[in-house]
């Protein structure tokens, strides 16, 4: 592909899958020769993206109210007018109606990324979710992502591309754990040598199930058969939930289990976190557009245990979908906490062969689909095709088929 421009638009670059996917394909399009743009409010993640040789421009991208979004559409339109931006991708609804608006102003290919699985009760919000199947790609990071747009948009049927979330193999390998960085996280969580570490990733809100595991917790201590010397940390953000914060270090205390499950707050050092863990739990009540807490777990070798919904059944390998020893992790039914507990007493007492035998075949399902190499060069092939021959930004034929597949 000739030296492109590519504008990213994102509400921030703080936390989340979404946001780690915007910094990969940054850095993915700098190694390719490519100039990457990303346009956020900001976040934790800004200063890796500029390291990577993207570049940053602060903007309230987020902001849903129709005034907010059609100024944001003239502003980007002025970014992208200045800093010749041949293609925009847009990764949520609010800054992809503003991005929309721009690309067609200036006859731009614009693409979208479904990256969540966004409530739909009502036709206003099924307009408002519209946009993310208004691209002239428009990439599923599933196939349950892409069931759910061809059946929300069947319009984007002949448009849709799946690309998986993928992995960075090599960072999450505890080989390239260095035994400081294990040692300083330890240290932080307040972990004895010799603990045995349940490890939750996920932002602190109701729909990842938090009150589910901690319930599972409870079964799991008065059961009296799991091993013992295991310590719950649930690692994430709680994003100004301060209630929901409050209404878990209550069940916490309630149940006396305060010197066993701990709230610890943002992780940055991911490998780290799963480098000390003996088992991972992806408890989510809800349905996951993908599940990248999964697919890290496996990939660092940890045995995990999701909850089976939405594209975990593409994540976690599991019977009765595949043999016995096929399985890559365990699947749960959601709110289930007397299953979660049964299961995690089983992980936790699993023989070392059998632990390592779990690990080789997780890590191969994640080298075989989820990399973010294949990711990357996916979503880099998807702009080749856009901008390629008859697709230039300047060819006005080009842009008024992309004005009419938009729908």
């Amino acid at each position: 592909m000739t030296r492109r421009t590519v504008l990213q638009v994102i509400p921030d670059l703080d936390t989340g899958g979404a946001e780690r996917t915007t910094v990969d394909v940054a850095r993915a399009l700098v190694a390719a020769g490519h100039r990457a743009i990303v346009a956020s409010r900001g976040g934790r993640l800004v200063a890796e993206l500029e390291a990577a040789g993207g570049e940053h421009v602060t903007l309230p991208v987020g902001r849903k109210s129709p005034i907010a979004i059609w100024r944001n559409a003239g502003t980007l339109a002025r970014l992208a007018r200045a800093e010749g931006v041949d293609l925009i991708h847009a990764r949520s609804r609010a800054p992809a109606w503003s991005a929309l608006i721009a690309a067609r102003r200036l006859d731009l290919a614009f693409v979208t990324t479904y990256h969540g699985i966004y409530n739909q009760t009502n036709a206003l919000k099924g307009l408002y979710n519209s946009v993310m199947a208004r691209g002239d790609a428009v990439i599923a990071n599933s196939r349950y992502t892409a069931a759910l747009i061809a059946e929300r948009h069947p319009f984007a049927t002949d448009r849709l591309t799946v690309i998986h979330r993928g992995s960075d193999l090599a960072a999450l390998d505890p080989a390239s754990v260095s035994p400081e960085r294990r040692q300083a996280l330890a240290d932080a969580w307040g972990l004895q040598a010799g603990e045995r570490v349940i490890l939750n990733l996920a932002r602190l809100t109701p729909w990842k199930g938090q009150t589910v595991l901690i319930d599972a917790l409870v079964r799991l201590a008065a059961s009296g058969e799991a091993p013992a010397g295991w310590t719950a940390i649930l690692a994430g953000d709680p994003q100004g939930r301060e209630a929901y914060v409050a209404e878990l270090n209550w069940r916490i205390a309630n149940a006396g289990l305060g010197n066993r499950v701990r709230l610890v707050g943002h992780c940055a050092d991911v490998a780290a976190a799963l480098a000390l863990a003996d088992v991972a739990v992806v408890a989510s009540i809800e349905p996951e557009a993908f599940g990248r807490a999964a697919v890290e777990a496996q990939a660092a070798g940890v045995p995990v245990v999701a909850t089976n919904l939405g594209a975990v059944p593409e994540t976690v390998l599991a019977p009765p979908d595949v043999a016995e020893d096929q399985r890559t992790g365990w699947r749960v039914p959601a709110n289930d906490a007397a299953a979660l507990a049964r299961t995690l007493s089983e992980m936790l007492a699993l023989a070392p062969q059998n632990r390592a035998a779990l690990a080789a075949r997780a890590r191969a399902h994640v080298r075989r689909d989820f990399t973010v190499e294949a990711m990357c060069g996916a979503t880099l092939a998807v702009y080749e095709r856009l901008l390629g021959a008859g697709l230039s930004p300047d060819d006005p034929g080009a842009a008024a088929s992309r004005r009419s597949e938009s729908g």
